[in-house]
């Protein structure tokens, strides 16, 4: 529930975001962009990619939340509080987690862009729509390699965000946990 949550509120946020990214943007705010695009397209073009981000986000996070514990269990077996141990688990699992959805995180970005080279290329008029048109358009520019691309940086990007993530979970974990015990009253 916190992903489709999530993922309701950020979609329209990242369509924003990537559409300020893309070289020679028309847009110079954020709110001339949802402007532009409310008018232009509909309120559905902030959702357009809606299930791909669903699809890219519940994998991510199972991926990445059972690696964590599977590292977990093998380099901290006691699970003590282990700032190492946690730092290294964490960014494993984000980069793995990361690696692993890449090709969908591809997608997903060009239905939120619309990149008109990339639908030029693919003979698309109009909109692309679906993330199995998504998959097709992005497998006919660039074959099996272009599902990967950008694969470094999104693992580069991951990493460091899951392991501070986890490590100031474990640590807050550590502290409230340690802070209950000493506090508690003996009967």
């Amino acid at each position: 529930m916190a992903t489709l949550l999530h993922d309701a509120v950020m979609n329209p946020a990242e369509v924003v975001k990537q559409r300020m990214q893309m070289y020679n943007s028309p847009h110079r705010s954020a709110l001339s962009c949802i402007r532009t695009v409310w008018g232009t397209e509909g309120l559905g073009a902030f959702y357009r990619s809606y299930t791909t981000q669903l699809t890219m986000n519940i994998p991510f996070q199972s991926i990445h939340f059972i690696t964590y514990e599977f590292l977990q269990e093998q380099i901290n077996p006691y699970r003590g509080y282990n700032p190492q141990s946690h730092i290294i688990s964490g960014g494993l699992a984000g980069a793995l987690a990361a690696a692993a959805t890449t090709p969908l995180d591809v997608c997903k970005t060009l239905l939120n862009t619309q990149e008109n080279m990339a639908l030029s290329l693919a003979n698309i008029s109009g909109r692309l729509s679906g993330m199995a048109n998504a998959f097709r358009t992005v497998y006919q520019l660039n074959g099996l390699p272009g599902y990967f691309k950008g694969v470094q940086a999104r693992v580069i990007y991951q990493m460091p965000s899951t392991a501070i993530s986890w490590s100031v979970y474990e640590f807050f974990k550590y502290f409230l946990t340690k802070h209950k015990l000493e506090n508690r009253t003996p009967y």
